[in-house]
């Protein structure tokens, strides 16, 4: 098979480090970040919807991820909107989310024999995704708990999620033999 690439993916990411910019927006009360927050989950929804339509075979997979992406993106929108009822939205998140990880989960960094299809610099990458993925949270928690040092650490983690997400998108892909984690293809 030839190598193939997924609809929409690098501006899908480019909306994502926005979208994590716009927070840290927030965050630091800058102004204008509600707008690039707003106009950041429309797109993410926008261009899934596009991508998932243009996917010829949709497995039940897809469907939990667009439903997710549908729920958390939503989500965000409402919240923007200062829309009172987001829970709903909040728990629809959860628990596609818990069905995504169920189903795909870890598997989706494994090939089809089940080694690692990463590189010691992909598995440092990730790593460090984690890391400050961690720090966000950390960071959060502290900040509900009016804890000093919140705002730094919260800036910390989302620059370096920001930074991992950039990195991908400006790094050339590798050439795979098969794509093996069901990905949507351009026509």
């Amino acid at each position: 098979m030839e190598k193939s690439k997924k609809a929409f993916k690098n501006p899908i990411r480019a909306a994502l480090a926005t979208l994590l910019i716009g927070m840290l927006m927030q965050v630091l009360q800058w102004p204008y970040s509600a707008g690039i927050v707003f106009i950041s989950f429309t797109s993410i929804l926008i261009l899934y919807t596009i991508r998932f339509f243009r996917k010829t075979e949709k497995l039940t997979i897809d469907l939990i991820k667009m439903a997710l992406v549908l729920f958390w993106t939503t989500n965000g929108i409402l919240t923007i909107l200062a829309f009172p009822y987001t829970v709903i939205f909040q728990v629809g998140t959860a628990l596609t989310f818990i069905a995504w990880f169920t189903m795909e989960g870890t598997a989706y960094f494994m090939d089809k024999e089940g080694n690692s299809r990463n590189s010691l610099t992909e598995i440092i990458w990730n790593f460090v995704m984690v890391i400050g993925v961690i720090t966000i949270i950390s960071g959060g928690i502290m900040h509900l708990l009016s804890w000093d040092y919140s705002i730094p650490i919260l800036t910390t983690g989302l620059t370096i999620v920001t930074s991992f997400i950039l990195k991908d998108i400006f790094t050339a892909p590798k050439k795979q033999k098969d794509d093996v984690n069901n990905e949507e293809l351009y026509s």
